[in-house]
């Protein structure tokens, strides 16, 4: 289930994109056709105002699609973190054993006192 909508997901995110590339811009941009008389079949205000209808309804189920991938994903996880999935036993046991890093290994060495407070060029 989730992989079909995974794969009508992405068809949706892929013809938003050409959608939005073919309507025209207020520039011209990649603006289909428009341009000549209005010979053809639909007129260029026509075919933006198609092309801006399918535009809306493909966003709209890219956002169904968006909420659906995320509702799944929620109840496959229900109950589990990330860490518990990628091998988090041994992460837990460690913990429950009491290993504690030494912090004081973590920080730089101390300076002697008579050393300048800024660094020299030499």
């Amino acid at each position: 289930m989730e992989n079909v909508v995974l794969t009508i997901h992405l068809l949706l995110a892929l013809a938003l994109i050409a959608l939005v590339l073919l309507q025209r811009s207020e520039g011209g941009g990649l603006g289909l056709g428009g341009g000549g008389g209005g010979d053809g079949v639909m007129s260029g205000r026509a075919a933006a105002s198609a092309l801006t209808k399918l535009t809306w309804i493909f966003a709209v189920a890219f956002i169904i699609t968006s909420l659906t991938l995320t509702a799944i994903a929620a109840r496959k996880s229900a109950g589990s973190s990330v860490i518990d999935r990628l091998g988090g036993a041994s992460a837990v046991q460690s913990e429950q054993q009491g290993d504690a890093l030494d912090t004081d290994a973590l920080l730089p060495p101390t300076a002697p006192a008579e050393a300048p407070l800024v660094p020299s060029a030499d």
